[in-house]
């Protein structure tokens, strides 16, 4: 494939001066750079054609041996290989070559300025009921805090902390180096304190010059009427120390509700399983329901059915947010008694003799379909 006009790939006209070429240069680069267009070989074969462009246009002798006789004049062996590997012309990843083209303008050292904490989780279990209604427990925290005989500078009190005179305090370092497009600037993290901007000369006995130390303090929390298993409690300001003068991390705390041995919970709603008799549920009966303050009066009504499912308004768990509670529902489990006397299954036999079909509505309704079925 014929190659495109090297003015044409930087989008500039030929009488661009050396700042409009490093201008347009920047752009397209940044634009086509392979680590912003992760897997786009179209966008990764512009890049190479972009830096191809610039390596000729910049130099004054190669764009005029270009000007007078384009791609295919004698200097054409003298740049016509192009940009065959991202880390061969001295830069590598995205923010190591605008770091060096671009004077460390993209790549810069964040090491002095401040940063917010890191945040910290703490998992807490509770009970079922303590879910329910609300509690205070008391945890056991650690974290770093500023520590409070140097007051977080990490030097002995009284001695002497030096501005580094490498990077001047400011945690960097500025490296010329030699590249194919000429002398370039690169910034990088000061190799005499490491980022830090400043050199100790003595350091705290007690932080060993890092300015916090790590304390262990137990602390109450309130847990809210209603939280559920897997729900998460924010605290602000209660995790890590902030860097540099940044505001602390925020303590997150992970709450584990403890199953409960009669009811399952979902969303607000509580539900459980009641037994009843055979006798209670043919003829009714007032029992009591288990809730989650004190069991409650309820009327099972007459001839009510295995698995049928009755609803107690409000004796659910309380809203997390806003007033109220979610409601309770009992499902009737007709427990069949066992090891029966010879009185009592004469009893049931006397019994059933006297029952007909229209007293079991779903046996009559089995019936009647299996009678349709043949008929």
């Amino acid at each position: 494939m014929a190659k495109r006009d090297y003015y044409e790939v930087l989008g500039v006209d030929k009488s661009a001066d050396d700042a409009a070429i490093k201008k347009a240069y920047r752009l397209a680069a940044k634009k086509n750079h392979p680590d912003l267009n992760p897997g786009d070989k179209e966008a990764e074969e512009r890049f190479k054609e972009v830096n191809e462009a610039y390596q000729v246009l910049s130099n004054p002798e190669k764009r005029a041996q270009y000007d007078r006789f384009g791609h295919d004049g004698p200097q054409a062996s003298g740049f016509g290989g192009g940009y065959s590997d991202f880390g061969g012309a001295g830069f590598g990843g995205f923010e190591d070559i605008f770091s060096t083209i671009f004077g460390g303008g993209m790549g810069g050292n964040r090491r002095n300025a401040p940063m917010q904490g890191d945040d910290l989780r703490y998992d807490l279990t509770i009970s079922f009921e303590e879910a329910a209604t609300g509690c205070e427990k008391e945890i056991n925290l650690i974290r770093d805090e500023e520590c409070t005989t140097c007051h977080g500078t990490g030097a002995a009190p009284g001695s002497k902390v030096d501005t580094c005179k490498t990077c001047g305090g400011s945690g960097q370092e500025r490296v010329i180096t030699n590249t194919p497009f000429g002398r370039m600037q690169n910034v990088r993290t000061c190799s005499a304190c490491r980022g830090a901007g400043k050199v100790i000369k003595e350091y705290c006995p007690k932080c060993k010059g890092r300015g916090k130390v790590r304390v262990s303090k137990r602390r109450s929390v309130k847990v809210p009427a209603g939280i559920d298993n897997g729900q998460i409690m924010t605290i602000r300001g209660q995790g890590g120390l902030g860097e540099n003068g940044g505001p602390p991390g925020d303590l997150q705390i992970v709450v584990t509700v403890k199953p409960h041995k009669l009811f399952k919970r979902r969303d607000d709603n509580l539900y459980i399983e009641l037994p009843l008799t055979f006798t209670q549920a043919a003829l009714g009966a007032e029992v009591d329901v288990p809730t989650l303050n004190k069991p409650v009066k309820y009327r099972i009504p007459e001839g009510t059915q295995p698995g049928q499912v009755f609803c107690i308004r409000g004796e659910g768990i309380p809203h997390i947010r806003g007033n109220g509670k979610g409601d309770l529902y009992v499902t009737v489990i007709v427990e069949i008694p066992k090891k029966l006397t010879e009185k009592q299954k004469s009893l049931l036999l006397e019994f059933d003799g006297m029952t007909t079909n229209n007293q079991y509505e779903k046996k009559k309704n089995f019936f009647d379909r299996l009678k349709d079925a043949f008929s």
